[in-house]
């Protein structure tokens, strides 16, 4: 039958499709809208099979909280390229897998993916999706919190996302001093809450470093133990979150700046995640 553009342009409206893809999706079809709109996805299928092993290292990261700000969650959708990160209809789905983690409680994102996004599932929506734009999309993050407490903080770049999790509040107001201590997250890039937090292969890694350079620097070997335990220390100081020195006054770390906002205001968790 012949197609003509009134078609072709439904076609493009209800699926986003290009111009061209819809033409041919309808020829292939003879006319049949429901069965063009299953082969566009099952081209969409086809492109994100064929970009498998490209690298995602653009996106955007999206946060939400509940009301009282007692539970969160954090999302990277990510694709291949800037120009896509900024695409309307990328941010919209990133938004979009956001609001159903939110509303469904996922248990992880393959339960995420399952989820019903209209009349098809996420994952559908993004192999569809991924058709449509032509780059490998994926979710490469998706972090939940819960406390006394969250409070999430999204990077001017859009690309780096970070959440709080605040205890011991005692009915202070505390979101700025969340997002004080998420920015210094975001930017410090600490490896734990505290020492207690850090895994302790690095522990041993950072000791054994430190015996190293003190070996290197000509230290008696009988001191060296105690060298690399002051190393140590310092490590602690510098990469986890409560000792590190607070980037808008240096004169505190960021647990004694806490105690300044409400004495014994403590973070139990965060999560950082960042696109490329």
């Amino acid at each position: 039958m012949a197609i003509t553009a009134k078609d072709v342009n439904k076609l493009r409206q209800m699926t986003g499709a290009g111009m061209m893809d819809c033409k041919k999706a309808l020829v292939e079809a003879d006319g049949d809208f429901e069965k063009a709109i299953e082969l566009l996805r099952k081209k969409g299928q086809k492109v994100s099979a064929s970009r498998a092993d490209r690298e995602t290292t653009e996106g955007v990261v999206v946060t939400r909280t509940n009301a009282d700000n007692t539970k969160g969650l954090v999302i990277a959708l990510t694709c291949e390229t800037d120009f896509v990160a900024k695409n309307e209809d990328f941010v919209g789905l990133a938004n979009k897998a956001a609001d159903l983690a939110f509303e469904n409680s996922p248990a992880d994102v393959d339960a995420l993916l399952a989820l019903s996004a209209g009349d098809i599932t996420l994952g559908e929506k993004i192999t569809e999706t991924t058709g449509k734009i032509g780059e490998k999309i994926e979710i490469s993050a998706f972090e939940t919190m819960e406390g006394e407490a969250v409070v999430p903080y999204i990077h001017s770049n859009g690309k780096l996302g970070v959440m709080v999790v605040l205890k011991n509040v005692n009915g202070a107001s505390v979101e700025d001093a969340g997002k004080d201590v998420a920015m210094q997250i975001a930017a410090m890039n600490p490896v734990a809450v505290d020492k207690d937090g850090v895994d302790p292969t690095v522990i041993e890694k950072e000791i054994e470093i430190g015996k190293e350079q003190a070996r290197q620097e000509g230290k008696p070997e009988n001191i060296i133990d105690k060298i690399a335990q002051g190393k140590l220390q310092k490590f602690f100081k510098e990469n986890t979150l409560l000792s590190q020195q607070f980037v808008k006054d240096n004169s505190l770390s960021i647990q004694q700046y806490l105690d300044t906002v409400s004495k014994g205001l403590t973070v139990t968790e965060f999560k950082r995640v960042s696109i490329g």
